[in-house]
């Protein structure tokens, strides 16, 4: 077994790649994880899923990729400049809906709605409000979160906020929770 990637790449993934790179953005999730999403935005027919952290749209184009013709994406940044480069790939497809907004203020307003797959890669749904975020997950819903290893762009004393989170989602027992040491650590939650 390898780690190579033996599935199609998104259409779109070379061409948001390379602007990616020229916008100066670091904190995309690497392929290994995008691959995972695709994955198991395959196993949710007609799902309702949710991305918190657009970023440029790399892993967005990998979880469109995985779902079929019934789901539907939500994906939140409040990085104009970032969001702008995946409305230019992205958004002709009728299943996505970007949202350009705070994280804060579009959960609280959102806080009634109901997902099958949340994948939270920034602040909101991760560190911030997570509880409130966790509460928008169906049973069997996935929670899905990356960067749970140390990464070069952590600022000091992020691993301790890391720790706590993990410590946090263990103690959880609504939760059924695998942490993967591979990618850039990978934590995959059930919702029971």
């Amino acid at each position: 077994m390898t780690q190579d990637i033996n599935q199609p790449f998104p259409k779109a993934y070379l061409a948001i790649d390379a602007a990616t790179k020229e916008s100066g953005f670091t904190m995309a999730s690497d392929v290994y994880t995008c691959s995972l999403l695709k994955t198991l935005a395959a196993s949710k027919p007609g799902g309702n899923f949710l991305e918190l952290g657009t970023g440029t749209g790399l892993s967005t184009s990998w979880i469109l990729d995985g779902m079929d013709e019934n789901a539907t994406l939500t994906s939140i940044d409040y990085d104009e400049a970032f969001l702008k480069i995946a409305a230019y790939y992205l958004e002709s497809d009728p299943r996505l809906t970007l949202v350009q907004t705070d994280g804060a203020d579009w959960v609280a307003a959102n806080a009634g709605k109901k997902y099958d797959y949340i994948f939270a890669d920034t602040w909101h749904g991760k560190y911030l409000l997570l509880d409130e975020v966790l509460d928008m997950l169906k049973p069997g819903g996935f929670y899905i979160i990356d960067d749970m290893l140390p990464q070069p762009n952590w600022p000091e004393g992020h691993d301790v906020k890391a720790r706590n989170l993990v410590e946090y989602l263990d103690s959880r027992n609504d939760l059924v929770i695998t942490k993967q040491v591979w990618a850039t650590g990978i934590i995959l939650a059930v919702k029971v």
